[in-house]
């Protein structure tokens, strides 16, 4: 995917940041001029602008996200087998492995850590009135309590210990919640070919690398619909966020949003220079569109794609590698997701008036760092688990209402963090294994 600026006009960064500009721009204008005060009964020009947002944008923004969903099955298949094969020993492939899920144990502990700390110092909930706190809950309580009810068919660990061997492997990649079985799979079928005579896996290779290649072409056709995909999802997304809601949960959103992008800023910054060996120039030079793919779909999933053609093509990481990181993080490696459900958990605790003991938030690091883990890559995944750690800190999950207003922004955010910390771990792998990075 050339992100380069050609004879023709823009480079597709641009025209994607423009379509995210202008898309944003006019959903946060026919907000303003047509929205009803928080609890005020719809205008005739209010239910026409939802009409348009619903019934005719939404489902354009839909259709993009889907194309981007239509190849990543094929591509973590095809790309996990292909990187497990290409590294030739099994002994490779555990070393590999191993530093892989040190890294996103490590820097997903930091983030809750930080989103914990945040909340602890600026304390954002003791600001929200009681009489505001109800008022918002009743305007979202049906929402939070599907996202309740979807916590509550949540299975124990042990049984998604169990899930991770899939028994059906065609109905593991049908089902996005079960995308962990076809990896899983995927594992142990490259590993296999690893100790199988070249000769006899030779036809599959071939097949799959030219699956894997079919759908980057894909991949690459799609994003030229991205500019116009970004525009209307971000405008849903702004039309219907209610500036009055931003206001009266804002300083639950200025502390989620201020530590994600500390987080990206900072500690994804400096893990790229550190272990990377990139400046903050030529880091983002070469992630822009990865940033605003993630940014505009709210899916680790649907641009892990992007994540692994920013890796091998802007900077030059062996395609076994990014293969074999990428699929992984976009399920296990939710470092935004993570600082999101500490700074939730202990600002909905505030608003309650439960003061967490330290062991209690121990927990909440604890669970925090296991839900990233166990949510899935799509838009508001983390939800419903994170219905289930506010139970099991005593905090009603019905206060969950309050934050869904504006979780779809910080939803954006906080996917930024997710897909860039697996592109550097990616850079940091290829790194210690002797690769050069493209200057």
């Amino acid at each position: 995917m050339d992100s380069s600026p050609s004879a023709r006009g823009l480079s597709l960064p641009t025209k994607i940041l423009l379509g995210l500009l202008v898309g944003a721009a006019t959903g946060v204008a026919l907000n303003l001029a047509y929205a009803p005060p928080l609890g005020g009964a719809p205008t005739a020009a209010w239910q026409s602008v939802l009409w348009w947002a619903d019934g005719v944008v939404k489902p354009f923004g839909d259709l993009f996200l889907s194309l981007l969903f239509m190849v990543v099955v094929p591509i973590v298949f095809s790309s996990l087998f292909l990187g497990v094969a290409g590294l030739g020993s099994v002994q490779k492939l555990g070393s590999l492995g191993g530093r892989t899920l040190l890294w996103f144990l490590a820097t997903t502990t930091f983030a809750v850590l930080l989103g914990i700390t945040l909340v602890a110092v600026f304390e954002p909930g003791k600001a929200v009135s009681p009489e505001v706190a109800e008022q918002i809950k009743q305007q979202y309580l049906g929402d939070a309590q599907a996202r309740i009810a979807q916590g509550a068919q949540a299975k124990g660990w042990m049984q998604m210990l169990v899930d991770i061997v899939p028994r059906n492997v065609v109905g593991a990649a049908a089902d996005n919640g079960k995308v962990l079985g076809l990896i899983f799979f995927a594992l142990i079928l490259g590993a296999a070919s690893i100790r199988t005579a070249p000769e006899r896996t030779r036809v599959l290779r071939e097949l799959l690398e030219s699956i894997y290649e079919l759908c980057v072409r894909v991949l690459g056709w799609v994003m030229q619909l991205a500019p116009f995909g970004v525009a209307c999802l971000i405008f849903h997304a702004t039309a219907k966020l209610g500036i009055d809601v931003m206001k009266l949960v804002g300083f639950y959103f200025l502390t989620a949003m201020g530590g994600l992008v500390v987080y990206q800023l900072v500690v994804i910054t400096l893990l790229a220079k550190v272990f990377a060996g990139l400046s903050p120039g030529r880091f983002y030079r070469g992630c822009r569109t990865l940033i605003v793919t993630a940014f505009s779909t709210s899916s680790s999933n649907a641009t892990m794609p992007t994540t692994i053609r920013t890796a091998t093509d802007e900077f030059g990481v062996p395609k076994e590698i990014a293969g074999f990181v990428m699929p992984l993080g976009a399920t296990m490696n939710m470092n935004g997701t993570a600082l999101f459900e500490g700074v939730s958990v202990l600002f909905l605790a505030q608003v309650y008036g439960a003061d967490l003991s330290l062991g209690q938030q121990l927990l909440v690091v604890g669970m925090a760092v296991l839900t990233a883990i166990g949510a899935a890559g799509v838009p508001g995944g983390s939800l419903p688990l994170l219905a289930v750690v506010l139970t099991q800190v005593g905090v009603p999950a019905e206060l969950l209402a309050l934050i869904l207003g504006v979780d779809r922004l910080v939803d954006m955010t906080r996917t930024i963090p997710n897909v860039t910390s697996d592109l550097v771990c990616s850079l940091w792998l290829a790194r210690r294994e002797g690769h050069v990075l493209k200057a």
